[in-house]
């Protein structure tokens, strides 16, 4: 299915290097796309000693609205500037409650496009918006690394294969991506070598291969570090400007907690991550 609209999550700060990508990103295909700007309104403790004053309620409530407005505002501008088909939107959330205002918005779309928390500019809640997106959205995530993106158009993309129904999803939410590759890489890490179980990999490259796309193979069996460090140095050491990979999560004491190979590959990325769950 082409890709034709999509919903990228605004920051409230910075240089907005998720919605730039989306904005260059719909471009190439010709895409609509949506800015969604969340306004983070104030909780009030239920064990506060004594009521919140409502002036502090209220200019906390204004101060959400103005940072939302003033990202609307910056997204409005590269669209512009951009010349892409684009609205843009507000979401009304309690700090630390429910989701559901963003994912309203995100389920009618192709593609979300996100950006990867930044220790230096963190925002509200970003590591929760995007597991929950990419959980309960039923919509693939594309995660943008803090640092942007020189390239909006991959060429050399790595799919990380496991057999899984996670990782399948990713490819099929992927292929109108990989359609426009020069290289495409199937990575597939064992930990143990299976025997007897066929060449790793040899039949989704095959799937791939049958859609006209260039596909090699890679299989790195016992791992010296965890996968997703063998993910990272493959990235780092074959300049690959996509990684398309499942999600996984469990739920545990939180809503969502993402698994130990998905969690690393997020917080030490380099280049966007396609991710679907």
């Amino acid at each position: 299915m082409p890709i034709k609209d999509i919903l990228t999550i605004l920051d409230l700060s910075g240089d907005q290097p998720a919605a730039k990508y989306a904005l260059e990103f719909g471009r190439n295909y010709d895409a609509h796309v949506t800015g969604l700007a969340v306004s983070f309104e104030p909780v009030v403790p239920a064990f506060a000693a004594a009521p919140m004053p409502v002036d502090y309620l209220q200019a906390a409530h204004e101060q959400a609205i103005a940072a939302a407005n003033e990202a609307k505002k910056d997204f409005d501008e590269l669209a512009r500037i951009a010349g892409v088909k684009c609205e843009s939107r507000m979401a009304e959330i309690l700090t630390g409650g429910p989701l559901e205002n963003v994912l309203v918005n995100c389920r009618p779309t192709d593609l979300v496009v996100i950006g990867q928390a930044n220790p230096d500019k963190p925002e509200p809640m970003r590591e929760l918006l995007i597991e929950t997106i990419l959980f309960e959205s039923g919509v693939p995530v594309l995660l943008v690394p803090y640092i942007g993106s020189t390239t909006f158009q991959p060429e050399n993309v790595l799919v990380c294969w496991d057999g899984s129904s996670t990782a399948t999803r990713a490819i099929h939410s992927a292929l109108p991506v990989l359609e426009k590759a020069d290289k495409i890489t199937v990575l597939v890490i064992e930990k143990t070598k299976q025997a007897g179980a066929g060449q790793p990999g040899a039949e989704v490259a095959n799937y791939l291969a049958r859609h006209n796309m260039d596909v090699t193979v890679e299989v790195v069996t016992n791992p010296q570090t965890g996968v997703a460090d063998a993910v990272l140095n493959h990235v780092s050491d074959n300049s690959n400007d996509l990684v398309v990979m499942g999600g996984y999560g469990h739920s545990r004491m939180r809503e969502f907690l993402f698994g130990g190979a998905t969690r690393e590959v997020l917080e030490a990325m380099t280049v966007p991550v396609l991710m679907a769950h």
